[in-house]
């Protein structure tokens, strides 16, 4: 049992309570097994750096890898939380010989770390103003005037907001408003079709909109940092946006119609549900100045991301405009600092000290030779394995992880296929932001099972068909609108 202890506006002290129902064995079972589970896997680890090295693979090398398969197996277990280990990285990899304690700390200061951490405070800016919240009220009561309009609406919504924002938060802003219209309707949790459609449209949504530029996740800002640690390569914000532009349409319109054919429409109309939202916009009152100065610095700053952001870099003009919104007292940092993910920027930075080990120690291309052999000798399918083990993985853990577990392998891969490496960045980076099946990897998914309109298992048999369009989608746009672009395999 638990306890959680709050003081009220009120000034009551208030007890939540929360009983643990498992049986006392299993409870007993778990804790005991944890201590067991760190003591195989610390005697797993220092067993392979002492071993003998494999030939063709030098110490450094060997022990980048033991520290790439502990972080692994951390990643995935989720044992310990992803900040910390991505800590344990960055603290092993200098320890351990692999590099030296100057070059592993700088690699804390990669520019995508900067960028992350600039648009998250951006972004919450944007919510703390309430700018997000009235443009989603507005949009839903303007275009939502049938069943089909609200749920396109709502779909449309959370993906073009994905575009300006993490898809985790924009799924989480509009939970509170797709509950209130679900209850306004009648709808049952877990028997009424609509009510389902509307929590998946929320979430396949964010993820879909997710992918289309670097401000959906975190993820392609740290894939495009490994890239430039490893190689020097850079990919523009607005060459990425035009790369996936296409995919994204075509997901959305595919989801849309998977969707409506799973669950068909069951009601007539949304009266009611327009009378929810036209009461929560009056309650805003009218656009604060806030809400106008907060909208303009973010419009200024995607517009020099996207003309600039090549020669200036795109972190210096993220951190030029959080600079800005305290400098004119826009935000404060008491109201923004819960919006920042500080666990994901640890994560992050542990993410690209770890890729950056395996490359230059050599350890990469090492894998790459051991698990890929000459199987895959042509450019086309080594892009379509990377793709599909990208996707596969984030089912089952963070996207970033799957970023740090494979692009650095990928890249090893580069110079031996002759291929280049900011195509496998590609590779990686979208699929791992393409999970449509379970919660675990998808927090939009777990935000909109927790309504309980929706189960894990009706996420899974949709979600998989989508998994699999996904997959394929990506990879024909890969093979026919990139080289429209001037983008190729070599």
């Amino acid at each position: 049992m638990t306890q959680t202890l709050r003081n009220t506006d009120a000034g009551v002290l208030c007890v939540s309570l929360q009983i643990d129902t498992r049986p006392i064995w299993l409870i007993l079972a778990i804790k005991c097994l944890r201590p067991v589970f760190f003591l195989v896997l610390a005697s797993l680890f220092l067993y392979f750096i002492w071993m003998p090295a494999p030939v063709g693979l030098s110490i450094e090398g060997q022990r980048a890898i033991a520290v790439f398969l502990l972080c692994l197996v951390l990643w995935v277990s989720n044992a310990i939380p992803l900040a910390i280990t991505g800590i344990l990285a960055i603290v092993l990899v200098p320890v351990l010989g692999i590099l030296p304690n100057k070059v592993t700390y700088s690699l804390f200061g990669n520019e995508a770390v900067f960028f992350i951490l600039g648009a998250f405070i951006l972004a919450g800016a944007v919510m703390h103003s309430g700018i997000s919240n009235r443009l989603a009220l507005y949009i839903l009561d303007r275009f939502g005037g049938s069943p089909r309009g609200l749920l396109i609406t709502v779909f449309l919504l959370a993906a073009a907001l994905s575009f300006i924002m993490s898809e985790h938060a924009v799924a989480a802003m509009l939970f509170p408003i797709v509950i209130e219209i679900s209850k306004s309707l009648g709808l049952k949790p877990g028997k009424s079709n609509y009510g389902k459609l509307l929590f998946f449209s929320m979430a396949w949504g964010c993820i879909i909109g997710g992918v289309a530029t670097f401000l959906g996740g975190a993820r392609v800002p740290l894939a495009v940092g490994i890239l430039k640690e490893t190689t020097g390569s850079q990919i523009g914000f607005l060459d990425y946006s035009i790369a996936v532009f296409p995919l994204v349409v075509i997901l959305l319109f595919a989801g849309y119609m998977l969707l409506t054919r799973i669950f068909p429409i069951d009601i007539t109309g949304v009266e009611e549900a327009h009378g929810v939202l036209k009461k929560r916009l009056k309650a805003l009152g009218k656009l604060s100045f806030s809400e106008y100065s907060v909208g303009a610095v973010l419009a200024i700053t995607v517009f020099a991301w996207i003309v600039l952001g090549e020669k200036f870099g795109l972190a210096a003009i993220a951190l030029a405009s959080v600079v800005a919104l305290f400098v004119f007292r826009m935000v404060r940092w008491k109201d923004i600092e819960e919006y920042v993910n500080w666990g994901i920027i640890l994560m992050y930075g542990g993410a690209i000290v770890l890729g950056s080990a395996l490359d230059k120690s050599g350890a990469a291309k090492w894998l790459v030779g051991m698990a890929i052999g000459d199987w895959a000798s042509e450019p086309w399918a080594a892009f379509a394995l990377f793709s599909f083990l990208s996707i596969l993985l984030t089912a089952a853990m963070s996207n970033a992880a799957v970023i740090a577990v494979l692009l650095p392998v990928s890249i090893g891969m580069a110079q031996t296929l002759s291929i280049d490496p900011v195509m496998l960045t590609y590779a990686i980076a979208v699929p791992a932001g393409l999970d449509f099946m379970f919660p675990m990897g998808t927090p939009a998914i777990a935000i909109a099972a927790s309504s309980n309109y929706i189960t894990v298992k009706e996420s899974a048999k949709g979600g998989f068909v989508m998994f699999v369009a996904a997959w394929v989608v990506f990879n024909l746009v890969a093979a026919f609108w990139w080289p429209l672009i001037g983008m190729g395999y070599r």
